[in-house]
């Protein structure tokens, strides 16, 4: 067929509009719905559902260990008490193959979760994800990027996955070093995609858990230097703010995607 006389004007007026997730933990019914009308998907991270803080019966641990032991490790970790959390955690494991039966547990978690993915999906990882999983699953329309950029629409979104150590040990923290050196090897974007938040107090504060969760230095002086557009994460699930601007760049807490089950929507 041939165009249309308004076809011209309207491919000139086309928008890009991308939807971005993170903290997902399990809520695949509504991950398989979060590129409905946008262009592209973009998720940071935290697909695993180890423990449901919210529903002590959904989870990892509790399908291993029962909702009353649920209950009680995250009663520990809600007071700060972590040595007492890991001194009743070890008793659990005791005579279980901990690495074989997390494994196994995040691997059905992720065959259900990189399936509902749409195409195209850009990936990184958070701090509950295990990075050495994902090839296995991530198929042809999800790109998975950490220490990286890709243009997306015509604008440059750079991608760093994991967050830094603490002492609830998740699977994927990494050194200050190590994640400083992912930032710098993004470079300058658009777009700065990032598990976790800038150390910023208003943005790491969780005000349910009632404690600050940890933030990049290194991700706040890059913001400060380099500028981007935005600077999207997730990690903190009921932040003390959601948004605010630093500089010239639009900081913005995408949600806790297991909960809301909405994506941010990014359009231009």
């Amino acid at each position: 067929m041939g165009a249309g006389p308004n076809s011209r004007g309207a491919a000139a007026e086309r928008r890009t509009r991308i939807h971005v997730v993170s903290d997902v933990h399990g809520n695949t019914e509504a991950l398989a719905r979060a590129g409905d009308g946008a262009d592209a998907l973009v998720c940071l991270g935290d697909l695993v559902l180890f423990l449901d803080y919210a529903d002590h019966s959904r989870g990892i641990f509790p399908e291993l260990f029962g909702v009353e032991s649920a209950d009680r490790i995250v009663a520990l970790r809600t007071e700060r008490r972590f040595e007492e959390a890991r001194d009743f955690g070890r008793g659990l494991w005791s005579g279980v193959d901990r690495d074989a039966a997390i494994v196994s547990a995040v691997r059905k978690q992720y065959a259900e979760m990189f399936a509902a993915l749409p195409a195209p999906t850009y990936a990184t990882y958070g701090n509950v994800d295990i990075p050495g999983l994902w090839p296995e699953y991530a198929g042809p329309g999800t790109t998975v990027l950490d220490g990286e950029h890709v243009e997306i629409g015509g604008r440059v979104f750079g991608f760093v996955g994991g967050g830094l150590r603490t002492p609830m040990r998740t699977p994927y923290e990494i050194s200050d070093e190590e994640y400083a050196a992912k930032i710098e090897a993004v470079g300058e974007v658009d777009v700065l995609c990032t598990h976790i938040p800038p150390d910023v107090p208003e943005l790491t504060y969780d005000t349910v858990a009632r404690r600050f969760e940890r933030g990049s230095r290194a991700l706040l002086d890059a913001i400060r230097r380099t500028r981007p557009r935005y600077s999207v994460f997730g990690h903190v699930h009921q932040p003390l703010v959601r948004r605010m601007r630093i500089g010239a760049t639009e900081c913005v807490n995408v949600g806790h995607f297991a909960s809301t089950g909405r994506p941010w929507a990014l359009e231009w």
